[in-house]
């Protein structure tokens, strides 16, 4: 199909433009620590240091190894602390980043709101659903700024998916197919593990925590989300990123029911999560979605979506997006020849019927061309790290806050449960939660 045309989409700071030449004062400027320094922590760091303003004061993590190699991305600046709470102590710490395995993230956000602090946590936001309600408390309570790091939402592209959809270009959307492919052992989270690992420089009790007590395991420490003690899988990884897109796109809150079910096929070396899941959530807002991911095959691969309205369809896959107007001709000629000739003659002399089925009688109407979009600057981390630092300045909460994570997360949680139990689960709305 030919693309009539094409859009380029900026990418930039919460300001809406690109990186601003500006400088801050000392006292002016955000300082932050880091809670966990792995290989989504290493992809932070520099994408918060793109920003003018912020500075890097602390870092703590289990491995050695990744709290020396965090220093050396923020030049030398970091100090290296023994224990999170030593970040939360120092008064000079504006906000924190949560970049440890989910069983961490309730506590260390509550203990960070409670300190005072600023909070980007890395999704989930939560390890249980249940979690998500006491983080929003805490936020409204405290009045600190929590922002959840799925970060497409701050992409171009899917602010302008939003745009097109509430406009009523698409019509009415309602069906809405999402994936998350991968066919790689590191895309099954079948990480490397460094050499010089070992009980002298990976702290295990740091690392474990609230989780249940387990022998020593290099596998549990660096493939943590293979195990349900510390993650939710395919689902807390991958789906709260198409769920995050979903609520924002379409203005959606939680879906009232979800169904689901999983398998674990082929990736079974440190493993008990499935590598492969499916899920059916309906929303009250009346539409329904199509979640699916595999570890087995990378079609659809980091993250595709498929928004279905009566008047046209948008597609979200990688740094691209497309929009296709919908077609459709009424055409009851196999019907309508199937009955008395008298009937069907006069079937076809109503001008309504000649008006919209017959070639030569149906109505002329301008039928809008195929659009792509495609988006340049900056990255959507990059991007939504700028978010993050704006609403610590203006103390204006950005969209993505403990309320969207929360339910972002606990649609994850819902899933998980339907598949574990194969049946169908409920959301409570009186109650923020899943019914009991």
């Amino acid at each position: 199909m030919q693309i009539t045309r094409r859009t380029v989409l900026k990418s930039a700071l919460a300001t809406g433009a690109a990186a601003p030449a500006r400088s801050y004062a000392p006292n002016d400027r955000i300082q932050v620590g880091v809670i966990g320094t792995g290989a989504r922590a290493h992809e932070l760091i520099p994408a918060l240091l793109a920003h003018p303003g912020v500075e890097i004061t602390a870092v703590v993590d289990a491995y050695k190894g990744r709290v020396e190699r965090a220093i050396e991305r923020t030049g030398g600046r970091a100090r290296a602390a023994r224990d999170y709470r030593e970040i939360l102590e120092d008064k000079s710490i504006d906000a924190v980043m949560i970049v440890t395995p989910d069983h961490w993230h309730r506590q260390m956000v509550l203990d960070a709101l409670r300190a005072g602090k600023d909070v980007y946590c890395e999704k989930p936001l939560t390890y249980r659903s249940s979690e998500g309600v006491e983080i929003i408390q805490a936020a409204r309570a405290t009045g600190r700024i929590v922002v959840v790091g799925s970060q497409g939402m701050s992409s171009a592209l899917q602010r302008r998916a939003k745009e097109m959809i509430q406009s009523g270009k698409l019509g009415r959307v309602t069906i809405i197919r999402a994936a998350y492919n991968r066919n790689t052992a590191s895309g099954a989270w079948i990480y490397p593990i460094p050499p010089d690992a070992s009980p002298q420089t990976v702290n295990w009790e740091m690392f474990l925590g609230p989780a249940p007590k387990r022998p020593f395991s290099l596998e549990r420490f660096f493939r943590w989300r293979c195990y349900e003690d510390y993650s939710g899988g395919i689902a807390t990884d991958l789906f709260v990123h198409l769920c995050t897109t979903i609520h924002f796109v379409m203005n959606a809150s939680m879906p009232s029911r979800v169904v689901a079910m999983g398998q674990l096929y082929r990736w079974k070396e440190s493993r008990e999560v499935p590598d492969t899941l499916n899920a059916i959530l309906e929303y009250p807002e009346g539409f329904v979605v199509n979640l699916s991911s595999t570890f087995n095959n990378q079609a659809a691969a980091e993250g595709s979506f498929q928004f279905l309205g009566t008047e046209g369809t948008i597609t979200l896959s990688g740094g691209g997006m497309s929009f296709y107007p919908e077609r459709a001709i009424e055409d009851n000629r196999w019907i309508v020849e199937s009955w008395p000739r008298h009937l069907q003659e006069a079937y076809y002399r109503d001008p309504k019927v000649r008006e919209t089925e017959l070639p030569g009688t149906r109505k002329p109407r301008a039928i809008e061309g195929p659009q792509e979009f495609y988006q340049e600057g900056l990255d959507a981390t990059t991007v939504h790290l700028g978010h993050w630092l704006e609403a610590i300045r203006t103390r204006k909460p950005y969209w993505q806050d403990a309320v969207q994570g929360h339910h972002a997360a606990a649609c994850a949680h819902m899933v998980n449960l339907a598949a574990k139990q194969l049946r169908v689960v409920e959301w409570d709305f009186a109650r923020d939660d899943i019914k009991a």
